[in-house]
C-alpha cells in the first residue's frame, strides 16, 4: 500500500524547483524534508525503506532536491575526545544527550571559549584543496538532470552559529559587537575558507547546480538577535559576498533564518537573496499571512510548517488543517517550497508526516 498520495506531476523536479525560484506557476509545490535521525528512522520502517537510503525516501515524498558536497580528503585536523563527536571541517565537540524521544548530539566543551590570541590564530580552518570536486561533480551528473541540485547548506556561512559551536554563543557575539580582533579574524579566515571551497564547487559542478543555499539565524523567538546597525556593518557584506559568487554562477540564493528574522529582508533582496528558509510561524512577524503580504512576489518562502505546532502535538486531522491554510496563503503569492520549519523533531507522531506529506500533494496542485 502507497502511505504518500503522490500528486500527478507534468515538470521533473529541476523544472519545478527553477520556477518556483522565479515565482512562476508550477504542477504542484515545490517539497522538502529535514527530520532528527530517531524520527526518521521510525519513518523509514514505516515506509518499508531502510534508514540510510535517503534517495528512496526522497523518491516516495516526492522531495525536489538534493545537496552536493564534495568529500574532504585532508589530514585529520582536530582530536576527538573519548565519548564525544568532532565535526572534522569546523571542529566543534557534540556530546550525546538521550531524551525520552531518543536522543541528539548537543554541543559541548566549546575550544574557543574564553580564547587569547595565540589560540585563535593556531585553530585549524581546512584548505580548500583538501577536497574532491571530481566526486561531485559525478555525483551531480548522476541525478541527469532530474532532480534540482544545491551547494551550501543552512551552516554556511552562518557566522552566529558556527562559530558559536567553537566559541560559545556569549563570546560569538561579544566579539562581533565589540571587533575583537583575534577573533574576527579568525572568522574571517573561515569565511575565506568557505568562500573558495564554494567556488571550486560551483566551478566543478557548473551547470548541473540550481542554487546556492546559505544559513544565519538571525532572531530569537520574539525579537531580534541582533541590531540592524549590526547586520548591516558585520553580516551583510559577508553575506553579499557570497550572493555575488553565485550571481556570478547565475544561481539563486536562498538563506535559512530561524526565529524572528523578517527585519533583514529588505536588506537580503537589496543584495539578491531570492527565498528565505524555515519561517517559524510561532515567531514575532514570521507568520504564512505576514510575509506573504509584506514579501511576497519579490522573495520566495520555504518552510512555515511548524514542527512545534501541530504537527508535533496535533492529530493528522490537525495537521492536514494546518498544511492547508499555510498552503492556501503562501501559494497564490507563488515562489513556496514546501516544508518543515527545521528538522522534524523526534517528539512527532509519524502518522502525522505522513499527514504532512499527503496533503502537500493532495492540496499543492496547481494544475
Amino acid at each position: 500500500m502507497n502511505l504518500i498520495q503522490k500528486a500527478p506531476e507534468t515538470m521533473t523536479s529541476r523544472e519545478r524547483v527553477k520556477k518556483t525560484f522565479n515565482l512562476e506557476r508550477t504542477d504542484r509545490v515545490t517539497i522538502g524534508y529535514e527530520t532528527n535521525e530517531g524520527v526518521h528512522g521510525r519513518l523509514s520502517r514505516v515506509l518499508g525503506i531502510p534508514a540510510g537510503d535517503m534517495e528512496a525516501i526522497y523518491q516516495v515524498l516526492g522531495v525536489d532536491y538534493r545537496g552536493i558536497g564534495a568529500p574532504y580528503t585532508g589530514p585529520q585536523l582536530f582530536h576527538v575526545p573519548p565519548d564525544r563527536r568532532v565535526n572534522e571541517l569546523e571542529g566543534c565537540v557534540m556530546r550525546y544527550v538521550p531524551h525520552e524521544g531518543g536522543g541528539y548530539w548537543d554541543f559541548c566543551d566549546f575550544p574557543l571559549a574564553d580564547a587569547d590570541d595565540e589560540a585563535f590564530l593556531r585553530f585549524p580552518v581546512p584548505d580548500p584543496d583538501c577536497f574532491d570536486y571530481d566526486q561531485a561533480r559525478r555525483r551531480a551528473a548522476a541525478y541527469g538532470g532530474q532532480v534540482a541540485l544545491f551547494a551550501g547548506g543552512a551552516g554556511t556561512p552562518d557566522l552566529i552559529n558556527a562559530n558559536g559551536r567553537i566559541m560559545g554563543m556569549e563570546d560569538v557575539l561579544c566579539h562581533i559587537a565589540t571587533d575583537y580582533e583575534p577573533a574576527i579574524r579568525f572568522m574571517r579566515r573561515r569565511i575565506d575558507f568557505q568562500l573558495r571551497h564554494l567556488e571550486r564547487l560551483l566551478e566543478a559542478c557548473r551547470g548541473l547546480i540550481d542554487f546556492v543555499w546559505l544559513g544565519e539565524d538571525l532572531g530569537t523567538q520574539i525579537a531580534p538577535m541582533i541590531s540592524l546597525e549590526l547586520y548591516r556593518r558585520f553580516f551583510k557584506p559577508i553575506h553579499k559576498q557570497f550572493c555575488d559568487l553565485a550571481a556570478h554562477y547565475r544561481l539563486p540564493v536562498i538563506v535559512h533564518t530561524c526565529g524572528s528574522s523578517s527585519w533583514a529582508y529588505e536588506d537580503f533582496i537589496e543584495i539578491g537573496v531570492r527565498a528565505v528558509d524555515t519561517l517559524q510561524p510561532e515567531a514575532a512577524n514570521m507568520s504564512p499571512r505576514y510575509l506573504a503580504e509584506r514579501f511576497g512576489g519579490r522573495l520566495g518562502f520555504r518552510g512555515c510548517i511548524s514542527t512545534a505546532g501541530p504537527l508535533a502535538y496535533g492529530t493528522p486531522e490537525d495537521v492536514v488543517r494546518d498544511c492547508r491554510e499555510v498552503l492556501s496563503v503562501m501559494m497564490p503569492v507563488r515562489g513556496y517550497h514546501f516544508a518543515p520549519t527545521h528538522a522534524i523533531q523526534d517528539n512527532t507522531p509519524v502518522e502525522n508526516i505522513l499527514a504532512m506529506y499527503n496533503t502537500a500533494h493532495r492540496y499543492g496542485r496547481t494544475t
